[in-house]
């Protein structure tokens, strides 16, 4: 088995930018940074949802990758990057995720906003000595703004809106003037928006007010011209009052035109054209939740998800479900399921199946926690109803926004398998299913076999059977059901047998279900 890798890279795939940092693993489990490297791509445009990443961004967002994966390689880094709103929201995202893996080397994996707000957190803790403190943190990028209360590591709330710096200016400000009209109809959209998480702010309260990202940096270094002091070495930590940032807002709204805004002292020429509205949904953000000052984060997404990769390697390979992820996956369990006994009771049989026939499907142990996390969810689509259940669990799985931790194309499998727990087994006409990737098509037929077995096993909901185990006999493989102390099991061993189609498919060879001996 490889050892764990010494040095790591991540790549935030923006709307507006790309960023990578590299860093060097350090043995207490931090990371000190080697190199960074920031492109404007553009990859997103749009004045409402991004439906569409054009081919010239996807050509320029390929480039970056590229560029930023031989940097990588130059420190010996392996990269793990993961894209936000843009790729989110396009309806051809799959064009520019294939082109990145294979032209520029890089898989990209799509996070969902909350996941997102989750990742800028965890970075964010790592720049600034919050941790004990309750923080509302906020996070404007190209097409999404991420809005998080957590204190100790926890999130307590977080939503992602979409109220980006270039989606605003291209809805509301699209020639780069300042026309007042248009900034109050800016205004008021930002604060319809974020007006909702209002009472999640007040159920907590807060301590610090931190901002990450470009937006807020601009501002802050804005501020600290218009003060007329020095520009600080770093800005992280930097700490500004709501008043400086209505002044610069002031200042950037009374310059009614992206030349006279590029005169403004502490401000990047290359964000001259959406700091307008990138400013007023800090603003607003400010306005809507009584913030006195805010504290700038120096680290966000990428550093988030860099630490993030270091908390799953285990042994030299990513581990896949963390305890993170475990305990999102209870709470859409808690919320929707109304048997969660049973579901757990099949969850550790269906793993039980998984550790006993390891030799035979020859899965990694990262499926292991994929199968768990199926088999926990997969009674969540009762919740909507009975007929059809199976595709309310997929549909409840894939959409929702308590499962932090994972990835998209985790989730993904995690709701497939999930979907495939009963009725007909995955198919080529079924349009998710064809989607993925042939190894992760055979990942989601092997572990719906397990789960359908396992589920056989405890066909009457109570736990009749203990536990099992499994060996060859000539060419078939045999499942041994172990019967709770008197328990009659007839009824699951004939379920068992009557599901075992697909993994007998699977694994190409007849799969039998007995009382064990």
């Amino acid at each position: 088995m490889p050892a764990a890798p010494t040095t790591l890279a991540a790549i935030d795939v923006g709307t507006n930018s790309f960023h990578l940092v590299v860093a060097r693993v350090l043995p207490d489990g931090g990371f000190d940074v080697l190199t960074q490297e920031k492109e404007m791509v553009r990859l997103g445009r749009g004045g409402g949802d991004m439906k569409e990443l054009s081919p010239d961004a996807i050509d320029r967002g390929v480039a970056a990758l590229a560029r930023m994966r031989r940097i990588a390689a130059a420190s010996g880094a392996p990269v793990r990057a993961v894209a936000t709103s843009a790729v989110r929201e396009a309806a051809n995202h799959d064009v520019f995720i294939r082109r990145a893996r294979d032209e520029a080397g890089v898989d990209v994996e799509v996070i969902s906003g909350v996941e997102e707000a989750r990742l800028i957190h965890l970075g964010v803790l790592q720049a600034l000595p919050v941790y004990d403190k309750r923080v509302l943190l906020c996070d404007i990028g190209g097409g999404s703004t991420e809005l998080l209360l957590g204190q100790r590591g926890v999130v307590q709330a977080a939503r992602s809106f979409k109220l980006g710096a270039v989606r605003l200016t291209d809805r509301f400000l699209p020639d780069g003037s300042g026309d007042r009209r248009a900034v109050a109809a800016c205004r008021s959209f930002v604060r319809s928006l974020v007006w909702p998480f209002h009472r999640e702010v007040v159920a907590h309260g807060f301590d610090v007010f931190v901002a990450s990202s470009g937006t807020a940096e601009a501002v802050a270094s804005m501020a600290q011209a218009a003060g007329g002091r020095p520009a600080p070495k770093t800005l992280n930590g930097y700490v500004v009052d709501a008043d400086a940032v209505r002044h610069v807002v002031d200042r950037l709204v009374s310059a009614r035109t992206p030349a006279q805004r590029a005169a403004i002292a502490g401000l990047d020429p290359k964000r001259v054209d959406i700091i307008l509205a990138g400013a007023l949904v800090l603003e607003g953000v400010i306005d809507a939740f009584g913030v006195d000052a805010l504290t700038i984060s120096g680290y966000a997404l990428r550093e988030g998800v860099l630490l993030d990769a270091l908390q799953r390697y285990e042994g030299g390979q990513l581990h896949h479900l963390s305890d993170l992820a475990r305990r999102s996956v209870q709470r859409l369990v808690d919320q929707c399921d109304e048997e969660p006994g049973h579901s757990a009771h099949v969850a550790a049989l269906a793993v039980r199946l998984f550790d006993e026939t390891a030799l035979v499907h020859g899965l990694d142990r990262g499926c292991r926690e994929y199968l768990e996390a199926g088999a926990l969810l997969a009674n969540v689509g009762l919740f909507v109803s009975h007929s059809q259940h199976h595709l309310h669990s997929y549909y409840l799985i894939r959409h929702s926004d308590r499962l932090t931790g994972l990835t998209d194309s985790e989730i993904e499998i995690i709701a497939q398998v999930a979907r495939y727990h009963r009725r007909s087994g995955p198919k080529d006409r079924h349009p998710a299913f064809a989607a993925l990737a042939p190894a992760d098509q055979h990942v989601v037929r092997t572990l719906a076999g397990l789960l359908r077995v396992a589920i056989g096993l405890d066909r009457g909901h109570e736990a009749h059977v203990a536990d099992v185990k499994t060996h060859m006999v000539g060419g078939e493989l045999v499942v041994e059901a172990v019967a709770s102390d008197g328990a009659d099991v007839s009824l699951e061993l004939y379920a068992a047998n009557e599901r075992s189609g697909l993994l007998a498919e699977v694994l190409a060879r007849a799969v039998v279900v007995r009382a064990a001996t």
